[in-house]
This record gives C-alpha cells, structure tokens and sequence, in this order.
C-alpha cells in the first residue's frame, strides 16, 4: 500500500517566504486557500502545502480534513494510541491510512488515502475452513506475498468450504467482497519466485460458488472457474450497500466447491478482502 508518510510529509516541511513571492496565489487569504482546498482529495491537498504559507497553514486545518473523515470515524478507530479528541484531525486521517492489526492478526483494517473508506482484510487464520486441522488436505506457507505472515495451501479435498464473517461500523457506500487466491503452491528457489503446478487438479470440472448475506438482509451469488495459474487472483464474491453507518454491519461470506464426485487441489488461500467500490 505504500508508505503513508509519503502521503503527508508535504505537510511536514512549511514552505519559504521566497515561495511566496514565486508564487500567484501568494495573496490570498488563508481563508480563501482554505475554502478552495475543501474542494480537493487529501493527496491534492498535501501537494498543494508547498505552494506557500497561506497553502501550508490552511492544509492542516481541522474543518477541512473533518471533511474527508468519515462521519462515523471515532468508531472505525481501532487503536489505542489514537484519539480524536487530543489529535488534530490530519493526523488522525493519516493514521487511519495506516495498517491497523486487530482481531490477534486476524484482521487488518486502513482507510483509502483517497476516498477516507475503510477496507478489512482477514486472513484465512480468522477464517472457517473445513477440515483444515487435517495435515493431510492443509498447510501452512510462510511468505512475503500477503498482507499477514503465512498463506493456507490447499494439497487435496472432496469438500471445500471457505466461510467467515466480520462485523464492522463501515461508512455509507457501496462496497465488494474479495477472495484472494492462488492455482499453484507459492513458494522460493535460490531466492527467485517459483510456483509448483504439479497438484493443481479438479477447479475446471466445475465452478467455485461465492455467497454473500449481510445483516439487513442484503444477498449475492456468483460461480466462477478458478484459472491463472502462477497468478494472485481476487475473485469478486459480491457485493453490499451501508445506508446507516450508525449501525455496525454484519458480513457473512463463503466460497465453496462440494462436489464429491471429484477432488481438487494446488490451491492458496490468502484472504478475504472487503473494500469501496471505488478501491479495487
């Protein structure tokens, strides 16, 4: 996701008087920048601090960055260190924007720099997978490819089920649900990238089901092959509207494949991603 310092440190550094006198707008108000920069995505806003003092002043103003907060964002926060009420709100913007373990590493959880929206990562360890106890279909993979330390590979099974749920104050917006997944088990050699296809067997004979139930009662049902081998896939399970970000909602989500009449296998599982429609 990129260093969210990047994102501000224009904010960091006020600009010389030298820039002022370089600069067209060097006479306007703080209070005219301001009113102009209301209108901007924050990226803009901290490119546009460097213009001049007026510019670098106005960009750390409360009223514009309580703009681009959520209207629910108190409750989105999920770490100690942050409070609204001692933090300007810049700074709480850019800590949203930062990744934030919760649920013992089972979740991650940050704001789009662009949009203010959250998005909820959970890997497959806060997930339900049937039988994944059993070393004989399941295994653990270290790797560097994903948001969490280790992946769940998948050698062989008659019944796949992949289901979880989570529960989050999501603001208003539409959002989807992905599953991140892999044909092939991940691994290294020599320090390169390899990715053995030898065991993956069984996902053309018929398709992968997707569901998606939300707590007012919203549904959605997809199927699709599994296909690309070698390659990170984030197959859409579906998608769901927050009209009242004063209720938390409840997100229930599965993806299986439980025709026994075949086994499949050479599969990793990573996580399950929900972010804005605007994100992925």
């Amino acid at each position: 996701m990129g260093s969210v310092a990047s994102l501000f440190i224009t904010c960091v550094i006020p600009p010389s008087d030298d820039d002022k006198k370089l600069s067209p707008f060097g006479e306007l108000p703080e209070s005219v920048v301001g009113s102009i920069l209301t209108h901007l995505n924050p990226q803009d806003i901290c490119r546009l601090a460097v213009v001049n003092k007026a510019f670098y002043g106005a960009s750390s103003a409360d009223f514009i960055w309580d703009m681009k907060l959520p209207h629910n964002y108190q409750k989105c926060l999920v770490s100690d260190d942050i409070d609204g009420h001692v933090l300007c709100k810049k700074d709480v913007y850019a800590k949203l924007c930062g990744f934030d373990s919760v649920g013992g590493d089972t979740k991650k959880v940050w704001f789009d720099r662009t949009t203010g929206k959250p998005s909820v990562s959970i890997s497959y360890n806060g997930l339900k997978i049937t039988n994944f106890d059993d070393r004989r279909y399941w295994s653990r993979i270290t790797t560097d490819e994903s948001r969490f330390p280790s992946i769940a590979y998948l050698q062989q099974t008659w019944w796949l089920e992949v289901a979880g749920e989570v529960e989050f104050p999501f603001p208003v917006g539409t959002y989807n649900v992905y599953y991140r997944l892999q044909l092939g088990r991940l691994g290294k050699r020599f320090g390169w990238r390899v990715c053995n296809q030898d065991h993956i067997h069984g996902w053309d004979v018929k398709p992968v089901k997707f569901q998606l139930l939300t707590s007012d009662g919203q549904e959605a049902m997809s199927e699709c092959y599994l296909t690309a081998p070698g390659e990170w896939i984030s197959y859409h399970a579906g998608s769901f509207v927050v009209k009242d970000s004063k209720v938390p909602m409840k997100i229930k989500f599965s993806m299986m494949q439980i025709d026994c009449t075949h086994t499949k296998g050479g599969l990793c599982v990573d996580s399950v991603l929900i972010c804005p429609q605007q994100v992925l």
